[in-house]
């Protein structure tokens, strides 16, 4: 019923979560059959992956054009594709110029990872971008999602990439920047510099291709650097002056 293309990390978190609900199917070039075995889902080639009912798109977002040229031929009437996105005004123009017409399109960024939503999904949040899709379809859904008390905000895709800029591709700047700064634990510390470790845990855990995906597809992004970089310049002037 539901097919995902990819299983990275974010993907073996989708598919371990659905699989407790639906019968999943994954398609991934890797091998990794034992462990798509283990949460319950089955593996499947690309083309009986794509003729589920919904189809997640759990890829890079430097990788979803090409995908969604290589799944548009396998696609049936109705199918629901997916994308999990951390940007959403670019893949939402790719599906709607590269997807067939008959196919439904429902763009979300789901909060959360493998490292913040382990063990449960209550309380994380997730986008939804509502996109070319059936109201009532839409709303079933939805309606799973709140089921799983997931927090649900719906949003335009604009909207999104203009905050996401500096909620996730700031902090994720910052945390960059930290590590190559190279700081670490130390007894004397404070609580303020803990949380600075923190940040550099969460973002060192994900992939450098993703920040750099985040901060090259969202055309926000660089105007948030830009201005943190100039704040930090001005606060360093001040002291030195």
């Amino acid at each position: 019923m539901i097919g995902i293309v990819g299983f990275g990390r974010f993907g073996k978190l989708t598919a371990h979560f659905l699989s407790k609900d639906f019968k999943v199917w994954v398609h991934t070039r890797s091998q990794k059959e034992a462990q798509v075995k283990a949460i319950g889902a089955h593996i499947g080639d690309l083309e009986r992956v794509c003729r589920q009912k919904i189809l997640i798109l759990c890829v890079p977002i430097s990788n979803i054009y090409e995908m969604l040229n290589r799944i548009s031929p396998y696609l049936k009437k109705g199918t629901v594709v997916v994308d999990v996105c951390s940007v959403k005004v670019a893949p939402i123009k790719w599906m709607t110029t590269l997807l067939p017409e008959f196919v439904s399109i429902l763009p979300t960024h789901p909060m959360f990872g493998p490292d913040s939503a382990v063990n449960s999904l209550e309380g994380r949040k997730i986008v939804l971008c509502r996109g070319r899709i059936d109201p009532h379809v839409y709303a079933k859904i939805k309606t799973w999602l709140k089921e799983k008390k997931l927090m649900v905000i719906e949003t335009t895709a604009e909207d999104h990439d203009r905050k996401i800029a500096r909620s996730l591709c700031l902090t994720h700047f910052v945390g960059r920047t930290l590590a190559q700064l190279g700081i670490a634990e130390l007894n004397i510390d404070t609580e303020g510099y803990n949380r600075l470790l923190h940040i550099l845990e969460v973002v060192e855990n994900d992939t450098w291709q993703l920040f750099e995906d985040m901060n090259r597809y969202n055309p926000h992004a660089r105007k948030e650097r830009i201005a943190l970089m100039q704040a930090m310049q001005d606060v360093h002037e001040r002291l030195e002056s």
